[in-house]
């Protein structure tokens, strides 16, 4: 009679024995939870002084040693980078920047994702190992072109200097984005596919109604991706925007910090990141999910 192995149960540091005994688990809590608050501590106290920098007076910011609680609670620091950086303004142009440079992202590498996956065209690993191979050029190698590229479109001979398109239009190639996609829809089972095909739905229903909802959690890092990347990004934003009014915020604190006290530029930066922060904790399920992206099981 054959019997089935039972599973080796798994090694740790601390063997179970050990843990059953009370002054184990005191020892194992009291560790643990000193190396979670080691982490907590570096991870938040930088955002801590950041916050509370704001609020200190200008005096009691640059004295030395610093001060790690402010003498005197104040938002002046916050109104005042809301009104004199013009905060709203630039908020809203970055907002539509990468708002717009997302969309078409999504759009257009997942269209392009699904293709060479699935449609498997002609020449098509040719055409992925081209698209992965600017990987390999420098993002400063390709500030130039892309610079005459916008100032003059070919064959349309439109300048989009000093318009979001601008913007857009690069962040649409993104060779990274474009491969993470296809990886995932490459470990899609077959047999969803040809489901949808029995059942008679085209190529392009199946992408909407079969591809897309299983890809959320990959949709989700990838909006991450572009989302982020226009939102930090300066060096090209600074090139194409001359007009002070239509400057992202990336742009507009460096401009505008020689004019203003450091409190004020401190809360402006806390300002602008707040809406990454909230855009990490709406999606950190699909982030999470996405580290797992390619698992989906049949």
């Amino acid at each position: 009679m054959n019997r089935t192995p039972t599973p080796a149960a798994p090694r740790t540091l601390i063997s179970p024995l050990t843990l059953a005994r009370p002054r184990g688990r005191l020892l194992y809590w009291t560790v643990f939870g000193a190396v979670v608050l080691l982490f907590a501590l570096a991870f938040l106290f930088p955002v801590y002084w950041m916050v509370t920098g704001a609020m200190k007076a200008p005096e009691e910011l640059a004295r030395t040693p610093p001060t790690v609680v402010p003498e005197s609670w104040s938002l002046a620091g916050y109104t005042d980078a809301w009104d004199l950086m013009d905060l709203p303004t630039h908020l809203r142009n970055t907002l539509v920047q990468a708002a717009g440079a997302w969309l078409l992202q999504l759009v257009f590498c997942t269209a392009a994702a699904y293709a060479l996956s699935q449609l498997r065209p002609a020449f098509g690993k040719v055409v992925l190992g081209g698209i992965l191979a600017t990987l390999m050029v420098p993002a400063q190698a390709l500030v130039v072109p892309k610079y005459l590229t916008v100032a003059d479109l070919p064959l349309l001979h439109l300048n989009l200097l000093n318009d979001p398109a601008a913007i857009w239009l690069p962040a649409v190639a993104n060779a990274f984005n474009l491969y993470l996609l296809k990886r995932f829809f490459d470990r899609i089972p077959r047999e969803v596919l040809e489901a949808a095909q029995i059942d008679g739905a085209g190529r392009l229903r199946t992408l909407v109604s079969i591809v897309l909802p299983m890809s959320r959690p990959v949709l989700g890092v990838v909006s991450i991706f572009a989302l982020v990347a226009v939102w930090q990004d300066f060096l090209w934003p600074l090139m194409v925007f001359s007009d002070t009014g239509k400057q992202p915020v990336s742009v507009a604190l460096v401009q505008l910090s020689q004019n203003v006290p450091l409190t004020v530029l401190i809360g402006a930066m806390v300002v602008t990141s707040i809406p990454m922060v909230l855009l990490f904790l709406v999606f950190q399920r699909h982030i999470i999910a996405g580290i797992s992206a390619g698992s989906t099981k049949g």
